[in-house]
C-alpha cells in the first residue's frame, strides 16, 4: 500500500506570517519555504517578498537581528505595494537592535515617505515607533508614547504589542525597572494570547531581566474562540456585513462589532479578509461546522 500523502502546507501570504508570529523556526521556515517554492512554480514573484518579510518577523520575533536584517533587505528588493512598508519597518528594527544604525536610519527615511502619505494612525503609529528607536532620552520617551496612544486608537493588535514591547526594553535599559515591568506584561499577556510565541518568549526573557518572575503559559496551544466568536467570525468570514450578521442571529450590530474585535484580537489579524483564510486553515479549532448557518449566509450575501 501506497503511504498516505502528508497534510499540505498552507502557502497563502496570510499562513506565512501567522507561521512567522508563532516564532516555531523549523516549521515556519517549512511554512515558507513552501509558499516560495510555489509562488516560484507560478512566477508570482510579489510572493518572494511576501515570503521574506515573514522570515524578518519571525526573527525579529526571536530576537536574532542579524537574520532579521537580511531577511528585511532581500524583501525590500521587491519595492511592492502590499509588502514593501512593512519589510521597511522590519528593517529599521532589526537594524536598530542588530548594531547596524545606519541601514535602520536609511530604512526609516523611506519608511516615513508611505506613512506621512497615509496620514493614519496606524501608519504614523508605525513611524512613530520607528523613530523611537532611533532615538534617545526624552525624544524616544515621546515617540514612544506617541506609538502606543496612535495604535490604541486602530483594531491592529500584534503592531501595537510590539510597541509595548520595544518601549518596555527601552525603558530597562534606560534604569526604569518598575515602568518597564508594566509594559512589558501588556506585551506578553498580549502576545500569549494571540499565539504569538517568539515575541512572547522575548518579553519574558525581559521581565526576566527586570527581576520579574513570569508564570510559564504555553503557545503552541491553538488560541479557541468561543462558539459565539466562531460563528460570527464564520459569517464574517463569508462577507456578511455586521448589520445582516446581527439580523440572522438576533443581536445589535454593536455586539456583533464586540465580538468581531474580540476574534481579531484572538487571531491576530485587523481586517475581515483574513478570516475566511485563517478559519480553514485552523480547521475552525475542530469545532463542528453549521452547513445550515453557512447556506443561510452564502443566501443573504447573495440577497444583499
Amino acid at each position: 500500500m501506497r503511504s498516505p500523502r502528508p497534510p499540505a502546507l498552507p502557502t497563502s501570504t496570510t499562513s506565512l506570517l501567522l507561521a512567522a508570529l508563532r516564532g516555531h523556526e523549523a516549521r515556519a521556515l517549512e511554512v515558507i519555504g513552501a509558499g516560495v517554492q510555489l509562488a516560484t512554480a507560478r512566477c508570482e514573484g510579489r510572493a518572494i517578498g511576501h515570503a521574506e518579510h515573514a522570515v524578518a518577523v519571525l526573527y525579529n520575533g526571536l530576537g536574532r537581528y542579524p537574520a532579521a536584517l537580511a531577511a528585511a533587505q532581500r524583501a525590500c528588493e521587491h519595492e511592492d505595494l502590499g509588502v514593501f512598508g512593512w519589510a521597511l519597518a522590519e528593517l529599521v528594527e532589526a537594524g536598530a537592535r542588530g548594531g547596524t544604525p545606519e541601514v535602520a536610519a536609511a530604512a526609516l527615511e523611506r519608511l516615513a515617505e508611505r506613512t506621512r502619505a497615509s496620514g493614519t494612525d496606524w501608519a504614523l503609529g508605525i513611524q512613530a515607533c520607528a523613530r523611537a528607536l532611533l532615538s534617545e532620552g526624552e525624544t524616544a520617551d515621546r515617540r514612544y508614547r506617541e506609538a502606543l496612544d496612535r495604535l490604541a486608537r486602530t483594531r491592529v493588535r500584534v503592531p501595537l504589542a510590539r510597541a509595548h514591547l520595544l518601549y518596555g526594553e527601552w525603558l530597562r535599559r534606560e534604569n526604569r525597572r518598575a515602568d518597564a515591568r508594566g509594559q512589558l506584561r501588556t506585551a506578553h499577556q498580549m502576545f500569549v494570547t494571540m499565539g504569538a510565541g517568539g515575541f512572547a518568549e522575548r518579553a519574558a526573557r525581559e521581565l526576566l531581566a527586570t527581576g520579574e518572575r513570569v508564570r510559564q503559559r504555553t503557545t503552541d496551544a491553538p488560541v479557541r474562540l468561543t462558539a459565539r466568536e466562531a460563528q460570527i467570525a464564520r459569517l464574517a468570514g463569508d462577507g456578511l456585513s455586521n448589520p445582516q450578521i446581527a439580523a440572522q442571529l438576533f443581536m445589535s450590530p454593536r455586539t456583533v462589532e464586540y465580538h468581531l474585535h474580540k476574534v481579531f484580537t484572538k487571531l491576530a489579524i485587523s481586517s475581515r479578509n483574513q478570516l475566511h483564510g485563517i478559519l480553514a486553515n485552523r480547521g475552525n479549532e475542530g469545532q463542528p461546522q453549521n452547513p445550515v448557518a453557512r447556506g443561510s449566509a452564502r443566501r443573504a450575501k447573495q440577497s444583499a
